[in-house]
Protein backbone atom coordinates (compact mmCIF):
# COMPACT_ATOMS: atom_id res chain seq x y z
CA UNK A 1 0.00 0.00 0.00
CA UNK A 2 1.21 3.50 -1.28
CA UNK A 3 1.40 5.98 1.59
CA UNK A 4 1.50 9.75 0.48
CA UNK A 5 4.54 10.84 2.98
CA UNK A 6 3.95 14.09 4.72
CA UNK A 7 6.07 13.78 7.83
CA UNK A 8 7.70 16.66 7.43
CA UNK A 9 4.39 18.85 7.95
CA UNK A 10 3.48 16.94 10.94
CA UNK A 11 2.18 19.94 13.42
CA UNK A 12 3.19 19.79 17.16
CA UNK A 13 0.94 18.84 20.09
CA UNK A 14 -1.91 21.15 19.77
CA UNK A 15 -4.71 22.45 22.71
CA UNK A 16 -6.77 18.82 21.59
CA UNK A 17 -4.02 16.85 21.97
CA UNK A 18 -3.41 18.45 25.82
CA UNK A 19 -6.67 17.92 26.71
CA UNK A 20 -7.20 14.20 25.35
CA UNK A 21 -3.90 13.52 27.36
CA UNK A 22 -5.69 14.46 30.71
CA UNK A 23 -8.43 12.40 29.76
CA UNK A 24 -6.07 9.35 30.13
CA UNK A 25 -4.63 9.86 33.97
CA UNK A 26 -8.21 11.20 34.30
CA UNK A 27 -9.48 7.25 33.16
CA UNK A 28 -6.96 5.77 35.33
CA UNK A 29 -8.04 7.41 38.64
CA UNK A 30 -11.70 6.44 38.02
CA UNK A 31 -10.51 2.88 37.43
CA UNK A 32 -8.46 2.99 40.25
CA UNK A 33 -11.14 4.35 42.88
CA UNK A 34 -14.23 2.43 41.04
CA UNK A 35 -12.59 -1.28 40.20
CA UNK A 36 -10.58 -4.00 41.58
CA UNK A 37 -7.55 -2.73 38.84
CA UNK A 38 -5.08 -5.94 38.64
CA UNK A 39 -1.33 -4.28 39.11
CA UNK A 40 -2.12 -0.93 39.77
CA UNK A 41 1.48 0.14 39.82
CA UNK A 42 1.88 -0.20 36.76
CA UNK A 43 -1.35 0.71 35.47
CA UNK A 44 -0.34 4.06 36.25
CA UNK A 45 3.36 3.93 34.73
CA UNK A 46 1.73 2.67 31.63
CA UNK A 47 -1.22 5.47 31.31
CA UNK A 48 1.24 7.77 31.58
CA UNK A 49 3.26 6.43 28.74
CA UNK A 50 -0.19 6.58 27.06
CA UNK A 51 -0.93 9.81 27.94
CA UNK A 52 2.51 11.56 26.46
CA UNK A 53 2.02 8.83 23.47
CA UNK A 54 -1.01 11.14 22.84
CA UNK A 55 1.32 13.88 22.82
CA UNK A 56 3.37 13.00 20.10
CA UNK A 57 1.14 11.33 18.15
CA UNK A 58 1.56 13.88 15.34
CA UNK A 59 5.33 14.08 15.01
CA UNK A 60 6.24 10.15 16.21
CA UNK A 61 3.61 8.53 15.05
CA UNK A 62 5.59 5.06 15.45
CA UNK A 63 6.43 5.59 18.21
CA UNK A 64 3.50 6.11 19.94
CA UNK A 65 1.94 2.99 18.27
CA UNK A 66 4.68 0.71 19.40
CA UNK A 67 4.20 1.84 22.86
CA UNK A 68 0.16 1.81 22.98
CA UNK A 69 -0.16 -1.11 20.78
CA UNK A 70 2.94 -3.04 22.11
CA UNK A 71 2.14 -2.61 25.69
CA UNK A 72 -1.37 -3.92 25.78
CA UNK A 73 0.31 -6.54 24.04
CA UNK A 74 2.70 -7.88 26.62
CA UNK A 75 0.34 -7.05 29.22
CA UNK A 76 -1.53 -8.92 28.30
CA UNK A 77 0.41 -11.78 27.91
CA UNK A 78 1.65 -11.38 31.52
CA UNK A 79 -1.42 -11.57 32.82
CA UNK A 80 -2.20 -14.79 31.47
CA UNK A 81 0.97 -16.25 32.36
CA UNK A 82 0.85 -14.96 35.67
CA UNK A 83 -2.87 -16.47 35.90
CA UNK A 84 -4.46 -12.73 37.06
CA UNK A 85 -7.57 -10.94 35.56
CA UNK A 86 -7.01 -9.40 31.68
CA UNK A 87 -4.92 -5.64 32.48
CA UNK A 88 -8.16 -4.02 30.56
CA UNK A 89 -7.70 -0.04 31.03
CA UNK A 90 -10.70 2.69 30.46
CA UNK A 91 -8.00 4.84 28.76
CA UNK A 92 -7.48 1.63 26.20
CA UNK A 93 -9.56 4.13 23.48
CA UNK A 94 -6.19 6.34 22.93
CA UNK A 95 -5.08 3.06 20.52
CA UNK A 96 -7.94 4.14 18.21
CA UNK A 97 -6.38 7.44 17.75
CA UNK A 98 -3.09 6.56 17.68
CA UNK A 99 -3.59 4.04 14.64
CA UNK A 100 -5.31 7.23 13.03
CA UNK A 101 -2.73 9.14 13.73
CA UNK A 102 -0.20 6.66 12.35
CA UNK A 103 -1.81 6.34 8.88
CA UNK A 104 -2.35 10.00 8.99
CA UNK A 105 1.33 11.58 9.74
CA UNK A 106 3.57 8.61 9.79
CA UNK A 107 6.45 8.75 6.61
CA UNK A 108 5.86 5.94 4.29
CA UNK A 109 8.34 3.38 5.91
CA UNK A 110 7.01 4.18 9.60
CA UNK A 111 3.37 3.49 8.72
CA UNK A 112 4.10 -0.27 7.10
CA UNK A 113 5.89 -0.73 10.48
CA UNK A 114 3.14 0.58 12.36
CA UNK A 115 0.98 -1.16 10.36
CA UNK A 116 2.39 -4.88 11.37
CA UNK A 117 3.00 -4.00 14.48
CA UNK A 118 -0.98 -3.46 14.95
CA UNK A 119 -1.43 -6.45 13.27
CA UNK A 120 0.93 -8.72 15.22
CA UNK A 121 -0.54 -7.13 18.40
CA UNK A 122 -4.17 -7.42 17.56
CA UNK A 123 -3.15 -11.29 16.84
CA UNK A 124 -1.38 -11.56 19.86
CA UNK A 125 -4.56 -10.25 22.14
CA UNK A 126 -7.37 -12.04 20.92
CA UNK A 127 -5.65 -15.21 20.38
CA UNK A 128 -4.58 -15.18 24.46
CA UNK A 129 -7.41 -13.56 25.62
CA UNK A 130 -10.39 -14.68 23.01
CA UNK A 131 -13.42 -12.51 23.88
CA UNK A 132 -15.41 -14.51 21.18
CA UNK A 133 -15.97 -14.03 17.39
CA UNK A 134 -18.36 -11.07 17.11
CA UNK A 135 -16.30 -9.25 19.78
CA UNK A 136 -12.89 -9.71 18.71
CA UNK A 137 -14.32 -8.89 14.69
CA UNK A 138 -15.82 -5.73 16.07
CA UNK A 139 -12.76 -4.17 17.95
CA UNK A 140 -11.01 -5.33 14.66
CA UNK A 141 -13.03 -3.62 12.17
CA UNK A 142 -13.17 -0.45 14.48
CA UNK A 143 -9.44 -0.33 15.07
CA UNK A 144 -9.29 -0.67 10.99
CA UNK A 145 -11.65 1.68 10.34
CA UNK A 146 -9.48 4.27 12.20
CA UNK A 147 -6.53 3.66 10.38
CA UNK A 148 -8.75 3.40 7.41
CA UNK A 149 -9.65 7.12 8.06
CA UNK A 150 -6.35 8.03 9.05
CA UNK A 151 -5.76 7.38 5.16
CA UNK A 152 -8.23 8.87 3.92
CA UNK A 153 -7.63 12.32 5.06
CA UNK A 154 -3.67 11.93 4.39
CA UNK A 155 -4.91 11.57 1.10
CA UNK A 156 -7.39 14.28 0.77
CA UNK A 157 -4.89 16.85 2.20
CA UNK A 158 -2.33 15.88 -0.32
CA UNK A 159 -4.82 16.37 -3.08
CA UNK A 160 -5.86 19.80 -1.90
CA UNK A 161 -2.07 20.85 -1.14
CA UNK A 162 -1.51 19.40 -5.25
CA UNK A 163 -4.56 22.06 -6.25
CA UNK A 164 -3.14 24.69 -4.04
CA UNK A 165 0.19 24.76 -5.96
CA UNK A 166 -1.40 24.26 -9.67
CA UNK A 167 -3.14 27.32 -8.38
CA UNK A 168 -0.39 29.43 -7.37
CA UNK A 169 1.93 28.18 -10.58
CA UNK A 170 -1.09 29.28 -12.49
CA UNK A 171 -0.42 32.54 -11.26
CA UNK A 172 3.26 32.51 -12.20
CA UNK A 173 2.96 31.68 -15.51
CA UNK A 174 -0.22 34.20 -15.90
CA UNK A 175 2.66 36.44 -15.02
CA UNK A 176 4.86 35.40 -16.99
CA UNK A 177 2.89 35.71 -20.07
CA UNK A 178 1.92 39.23 -19.10
CA UNK A 179 5.94 39.97 -19.09
CA UNK A 180 6.21 38.92 -22.59
CA UNK A 181 3.41 40.95 -22.84
CA UNK A 182 4.70 44.25 -21.77
CA UNK A 183 8.03 43.90 -22.77
CA UNK A 184 6.92 43.33 -26.56
CA UNK A 185 5.05 46.57 -26.02
CA UNK A 186 7.81 48.69 -25.04
CA UNK A 187 10.34 47.54 -27.48
CA UNK A 188 8.01 47.96 -30.65
CA UNK A 189 7.85 51.04 -29.48
CA UNK A 190 11.74 51.53 -28.90
CA UNK A 191 12.10 49.98 -32.51
CA UNK A 192 9.38 52.88 -33.65
CA UNK A 193 11.49 55.52 -32.10
CA UNK A 194 14.95 53.96 -33.13
CA UNK A 195 13.55 54.37 -37.11
CA UNK A 196 12.02 57.93 -36.70
CA UNK A 197 15.48 58.59 -35.22
CA UNK A 198 17.59 57.23 -37.71
CA UNK A 199 15.36 59.18 -40.79
CA UNK A 200 16.04 62.60 -38.39
CA UNK A 201 19.40 62.38 -38.13
CA UNK A 202 20.38 61.53 -41.82
CA UNK A 203 18.08 64.49 -42.43
CA UNK A 204 20.06 66.86 -40.43
CA UNK A 205 16.89 67.24 -37.48
CA UNK A 206 19.35 67.33 -34.81
CA UNK A 207 16.14 68.43 -32.36
CA UNK A 208 13.90 65.20 -33.79
CA UNK A 209 16.50 63.07 -33.16
CA UNK A 210 17.32 64.30 -29.84
CA UNK A 211 13.19 63.97 -28.93
CA UNK A 212 13.27 59.90 -30.13
CA UNK A 213 16.42 59.25 -28.48
CA UNK A 214 14.93 60.49 -24.82
CA UNK A 215 11.53 58.35 -25.59
CA UNK A 216 14.01 55.69 -26.65
CA UNK A 217 15.64 56.16 -23.03
CA UNK A 218 12.59 56.63 -21.26
CA UNK A 219 10.77 53.19 -22.53
CA UNK A 220 14.12 51.22 -22.49
CA UNK A 221 14.18 51.88 -18.18
CA UNK A 222 10.45 51.26 -17.85
CA UNK A 223 10.74 47.90 -19.71
CA UNK A 224 13.94 46.87 -17.85
CA UNK A 225 12.07 47.91 -14.87
CA UNK A 226 8.94 45.99 -15.33
CA UNK A 227 11.53 42.69 -16.56
CA UNK A 228 13.72 43.01 -12.97
CA UNK A 229 10.40 43.04 -11.48
CA UNK A 230 8.53 40.13 -12.92
CA UNK A 231 11.61 38.04 -13.84
CA UNK A 232 12.54 38.41 -9.76
CA UNK A 233 9.16 37.19 -8.78
CA UNK A 234 9.56 34.33 -11.59
CA UNK A 235 13.38 33.12 -11.22
CA UNK A 236 13.91 29.35 -11.15
CA UNK A 237 10.41 29.18 -11.79
CA UNK A 238 10.62 27.30 -14.94
CA UNK A 239 7.54 29.18 -16.51
CA UNK A 240 7.67 29.42 -20.25
CA UNK A 241 6.14 32.71 -21.61
CA UNK A 242 3.44 33.22 -24.53
CA UNK A 243 1.32 36.02 -25.69
CA UNK A 244 -1.84 37.42 -23.65
CA UNK A 245 -3.68 40.43 -22.86
CA UNK A 246 -2.88 42.89 -19.83
CA UNK A 247 -5.24 44.44 -17.94
CA UNK A 248 -5.60 47.79 -16.59
CA UNK A 249 -6.78 49.94 -14.25
CA UNK A 250 -9.42 51.80 -16.04
CA UNK A 251 -10.77 47.92 -16.89
CA UNK A 252 -11.65 47.27 -12.97
CA UNK A 253 -14.68 50.15 -14.22
CA UNK A 254 -15.60 47.80 -16.62
CA UNK A 255 -16.47 44.85 -13.83
CA UNK A 256 -19.33 47.09 -12.62
CA UNK A 257 -22.78 46.42 -12.80
CA UNK A 258 -26.17 47.83 -11.76
CA UNK A 259 -28.34 45.07 -13.14
CA UNK A 260 -31.66 44.77 -11.13
CA UNK A 261 -32.08 41.17 -11.67
CA UNK A 262 -27.80 40.13 -10.84
CA UNK A 263 -25.51 40.65 -8.20
CA UNK A 264 -24.65 44.58 -8.45
CA UNK A 265 -20.89 45.27 -8.51
CA UNK A 266 -20.13 49.33 -7.77
CA UNK A 267 -16.57 50.27 -8.28
CA UNK A 268 -14.76 53.55 -6.69
CA UNK A 269 -11.12 54.64 -7.98
CA UNK A 270 -9.35 57.38 -5.09
CA UNK A 271 -5.89 58.41 -5.48
CA UNK A 272 -3.10 58.69 -7.44
CA UNK A 273 -3.61 55.87 -9.44
CA UNK A 274 -0.75 57.08 -12.58
CA UNK A 275 2.41 55.64 -13.66
CA UNK A 276 1.80 51.80 -11.47
CA UNK A 277 3.61 48.98 -13.49
CA UNK A 278 1.61 46.91 -15.82
CA UNK A 279 2.18 43.80 -13.45
CA UNK A 280 0.69 46.13 -10.26
CA UNK A 281 -2.64 47.23 -12.51
CA UNK A 282 -2.69 43.56 -14.02
CA UNK A 283 -2.56 42.35 -10.31
CA UNK A 284 -5.21 44.39 -9.19
CA UNK A 285 -7.76 43.55 -12.04
CA UNK A 286 -6.95 39.67 -11.43
CA UNK A 287 -7.81 39.74 -7.67
CA UNK A 288 -10.83 42.30 -8.24
CA UNK A 289 -12.23 39.98 -10.88
CA UNK A 290 -11.48 36.89 -8.72
CA UNK A 291 -13.23 38.39 -5.77
CA UNK A 292 -16.27 39.33 -7.72
CA UNK A 293 -16.49 35.59 -9.19
CA UNK A 294 -15.86 34.49 -5.86
CA UNK A 295 -18.96 36.81 -4.51
CA UNK A 296 -20.99 35.82 -7.28
CA UNK A 297 -20.76 31.70 -6.73
CA UNK A 298 -20.57 31.35 -3.11
CA UNK A 299 -21.73 34.62 -1.39
CA UNK A 300 -25.19 33.09 0.18
CA UNK A 301 -28.10 36.29 -0.31
CA UNK A 302 -25.47 38.82 -1.47
CA UNK A 303 -26.95 41.67 -3.28
CA UNK A 304 -24.35 43.82 -3.92
CA UNK A 305 -20.04 44.08 -4.23
CA UNK A 306 -18.37 47.06 -3.53
CA UNK A 307 -14.74 47.48 -4.97
CA UNK A 308 -12.59 50.60 -3.98
CA UNK A 309 -9.06 51.39 -5.32
CA UNK A 310 -7.69 53.67 -3.34
CA UNK A 311 -3.32 54.92 -4.51
CA UNK A 312 -1.27 56.19 -1.92
CA UNK A 313 2.55 57.43 -2.70
CA UNK A 314 3.39 54.89 -1.88
CA UNK A 315 1.00 51.71 -2.48
CA UNK A 316 -1.99 51.01 -3.79
CA UNK A 317 -5.01 49.38 -1.43
CA UNK A 318 -7.84 46.89 -3.02
CA UNK A 319 -10.92 46.26 -0.78
CA UNK A 320 -13.32 44.10 -1.91
CA UNK A 321 -16.55 43.31 0.05
CA UNK A 322 -19.68 41.44 -0.09
CA UNK A 323 -23.00 41.58 2.00
CA UNK A 324 -23.51 38.13 1.51
CA UNK A 325 -25.16 36.32 4.79
CA UNK A 326 -23.52 35.92 7.79
CA UNK A 327 -20.90 32.73 7.62
CA UNK A 328 -20.99 32.39 4.41
CA UNK A 329 -17.38 32.15 2.78
CA UNK A 330 -17.32 33.91 -0.69
CA UNK A 331 -13.73 32.13 -1.21
CA UNK A 332 -15.72 28.87 -2.11
CA UNK A 333 -15.45 25.55 -0.44
CA UNK A 334 -11.44 24.92 -1.72
CA UNK A 335 -10.52 28.34 -1.48
CA UNK A 336 -8.14 27.81 -4.55
CA UNK A 337 -9.05 31.32 -5.97
CA UNK A 338 -7.66 32.73 -2.63
CA UNK A 339 -4.21 30.73 -2.51
CA UNK A 340 -3.91 31.88 -6.88
CA UNK A 341 -4.37 35.69 -5.59
CA UNK A 342 -1.96 35.39 -2.81
CA UNK A 343 0.27 34.12 -4.63
CA UNK A 344 0.14 36.73 -7.28
CA UNK A 345 0.36 39.92 -4.70
CA UNK A 346 3.14 38.08 -3.00
CA UNK A 347 4.81 37.72 -5.70
CA UNK A 348 4.91 41.51 -6.68
CA UNK A 349 5.82 42.23 -2.69
CA UNK A 350 2.03 43.13 -1.33
CA UNK A 351 -0.02 41.54 0.95
CA UNK A 352 -3.37 39.89 0.62
CA UNK A 353 -6.60 39.04 3.25
CA UNK A 354 -9.09 37.20 3.03
CA UNK A 355 -12.04 36.66 5.78
CA UNK A 356 -15.76 37.23 6.80
CA UNK A 357 -16.65 40.46 7.72
CA UNK A 358 -17.88 41.24 11.90
CA UNK A 359 -21.31 41.97 10.90
CA UNK A 360 -22.10 40.00 7.73
CA UNK A 361 -20.32 39.32 3.86
CA UNK A 362 -16.84 38.58 2.99
CA UNK A 363 -14.19 40.78 2.62
CA UNK A 364 -10.44 40.60 0.35
CA UNK A 365 -7.99 42.97 1.00
CA UNK A 366 -4.84 43.64 -0.90
CA UNK A 367 -1.92 46.03 -0.77
CA UNK A 368 0.53 46.58 -3.79
CA UNK A 369 3.75 48.32 -3.49
CA UNK A 370 3.42 51.19 -6.63
CA UNK A 371 6.30 49.98 -8.04
CA UNK A 372 5.85 46.15 -7.42
CA UNK A 373 8.57 43.84 -6.00
CA UNK A 374 12.11 44.76 -4.34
Amino acid sequence: MAVVSNAAASPPPAWRDWTLAAFVPAALVADVAFRDLAWWPVAVVFSCGLAVAVLVRRTRPLLAVVYAFGGFAVLEVVSVVAGSEAFDLTSGWVVLLLAYSLLRWGAGRDAAIGVAVVVAALAVIVTVNFPGTAEATAGIAIVLLAAALGTSVRYRNAARAQLIMQAKLQEREQLARELHDTVAHHVSAIAIQAQAGLFLARSSSLSGATEALEIIDREAARTLAEMRTMVSALRDRGQAPAVAGRRRIGDIVDLATDGADALRIGVELRGDLTNLPPAVESALYRVTQESITNAQRHARLATRVMVEVTGTANDVRLTVTDDGAPGASAAGPSGFGVAGMTERVELLGGTLSAGPNPDRGWSVRAVLPRRGVA
